[in-house]
């Protein structure tokens, strides 16, 4: 198959106006052993004799992209579930492997979930316990599974658990799961983080979360193993969290300056260094991303890191997402541009132009609130092609813009003006039978029905 011819083949099977009887051809179409396109597979809103032929398709590689389609109704993929191919099965049960922060993957029924971890075959029970679209109450039900890797994935969700449960888990025959569930429990029990101390493997983790006595807390701060992960310890009593907050090691200082009791002045009095590219994750700001409290207390802290860890969250109310707006540190404009719905558009537009061609700077364009209007007035004839490109967004742009920005110098311009509806015909039949600009064409709305055949007549897919 000619590679534009491809491309364009491509293109129309991402078309949002393609014809159920296309995408029916399309859909049968073995692509010389490779399937049909991805994106035929994985639409959004496929009618039901378009699920149906996927389901019996015989290349498996068809089956399986629709069993990942982060798209598709969970029902509809479940209909995989005795599919022939176990592969397929694995593919059904891990789910996506990528989705936009933006958009939640809803899971699979929790009987077919079942179905799956009991398969014969153990890449697919193995699959299943690796997704991460599991709901949580169908993990909590793996507590009492015959299989301890299910046992061992069902402390997740530590906090659901029924008191009986965990019990059976903390006395567990299999030794993996005993040392799981203990690294939950040993945040409320003593004994349990005495335990665990004495197995090697566990013991940062330990540090971090278990419950200490002062005794206990003062001996492993005099041993100063894992001193950094002992300094964010919940237990830590109040007169070692002093002690450890002038460290002459700079990574215990800043995780005390992170401890989620600390008031904002002793906080900023400790001396701890945050570097500009340092990702923040606090664990108490990263679990309370729905607490009104928590986000308030971080996104008004001048502690990078705490701000940075807020501006992930969704649920920031108005004054927080102007307040990290105004705090000039392009990782907070970074994540709420990827986070939040209400991103001010000179955030966006500031992403946009610092990360052009990077994961950022595209979900700052993709943002349902990048901005739209003027774009074309302003940036048509800027030397910068990622730039004449935003000026296809402007609902203002004319036809006859569009068709020169279909020629632009840059690439991206041509491509972006390739897919836009407003391209006038003449054209848009031209950009088919361009080699870079063939998938744009494809894919655009106004491309009519006729052409679209023809494409898939040039591609070699049966009538």
């Amino acid at each position: 198959m000619v590679a534009f011819h491809a491309s364009a083949l491509d293109g129309v099977a991402r078309n949002p106006a393609l014809p159920t009887p296309l995408l029916l051809r399309l859909l049968a179409f073995d692509g010389g052993g490779n399937g049909p396109p991805r994106h035929a597979l994985q639409r959004a809103g496929l009618p039901e004799r378009a699920v149906a032929v996927i389901l019996v398709h015989p290349n498996p590689g068809a089956r399986i992209d629709f069993a990942m389609s982060a798209r598709a109704e969970p029902a509809q993929r479940a209909r995989l579930v005795d599919d022939a191919s176990p592969t397929v099965r694995a593919a059904l049960a891990h789910g996506p492997e990528w989705r936009d922060p933006r958009t939640a993957v809803a899971p699979l029924p929790d009987d077919v979930c079942a179905r799956l971890l009991d398969d014969p075959d153990p890449s697919v029970r193995a699959a299943l316990l690796d997704s991460p679209h599991l709901a949580p109450s169908f993990v909590a039900s793996l507590a009492t599974h015959h299989d301890p890797a299910a046992r061992r994935d069902a402390v997740r969700v530590w906090e659901i658990l029924l008191p009986g449960e965990r019990s059976a888990l903390l006395a567990d025959p299999d030794p993996e799961v005993r040392r799981a569930a203990a690294l939950w429990e040993c945040r409320r029990d003593s004994r349990v983080t005495a335990a665990l101390l004495r197995d090697p493997k566990s013991a940062a983790e330990v540090l971090r979360h278990g419950l200490f006595h002062h005794a206990d807390a003062e001996r492993r701060v005099a041993e100063r193993t894992h001193l950094a992960a002992l300094a964010e310890n919940p237990s830590l009593p109040t007169d070692l969290v002093e002690q450890l907050a002038v460290d002459p090691d700079e990574a215990v200082r800043l995780a005390v300056s992170l401890r989620p009791e600390l008031d904002e002045a002793r906080r900023m009095a400790i001396d701890f260094t945050v570097g500009d590219f340092d990702r923040a994750n606090v664990g108490w700001v990263r679990d309370g991303l729905a607490d009104p409290e928590v986000l308030r207390r971080a996104a008004t802290s001048a502690h990078p890191l705490l701000r940075r860890t807020a501006a992930r969250s969704p649920h920031l109310p108005p004054d927080l997402v102007r307040l990290l707006a105004r705090t000039e540190d392009p990782l907070v404009e970074d994540l709420l541009s990827v986070h939040h719905p209400d991103t001010p558009e000179e955030v966006l537009m500031r992403v946009y132009a610092r990360l052009g061609g990077t994961f950022s700077a595209w979900m700052a364009e993709t943002h349902p609130r990048f901005p739209r209007e003027g774009l074309a007035a302003r940036y048509a004839d800027h030397p910068d092609g990622n730039y004449r490109r935003l000026a296809v967004r402007d609902p203002a742009a004319t036809p006859a813009l569009i068709e020169r920005l279909s020629h632009d110098p840059a690439v991206w311009t041509r491509q972006a003006a390739a897919g836009d509806p407003r391209l006038p015909l003449h054209r848009l039949r031209e950009a088919l039978h361009v080699p870079e600009l063939a998938s744009s064409a494809g894919a655009n709305p106004t491309l009519p029905e006729d052409e679209m055949a023809a494409v898939l007549n040039r591609a070699g897919v049966p009538a």
